[in-house]
């Protein structure tokens, strides 16, 4: 918990410079943030499956409208 006693104040992660300092007057209040040199996440497998199964309905549902769409030519 980034706590300034100086400041007297709690700080959240996101509002802290981006050295970890305090954005009022300049004490270190944590340690800054890792580099991003990590990897990223890679996209969950079930993401994907969810992903291909909505693309496969849309399409299924898309041919549905225009059979029907014919239909009525």
């Amino acid at each position: 918990m980034p706590w300034c006693d100086t400041c007297d104040r709690f700080y959240n992660p996101n509002t802290l410079r981006s050295d970890g300092t305090c954005p009022t007057c300049g004490r270190q209040v944590a340690a800054p943030p890792a580099a991003a040199e990590e990897e990223p996440t890679p996209v969950p497998w079930h993401f994907k499956l969810l992903l291909v199964a909505t693309i496969v309905y849309l399409g299924w549902r898309l041919f549905q409208g225009v059979l029907w769409l014919l239909e009525r030519l």
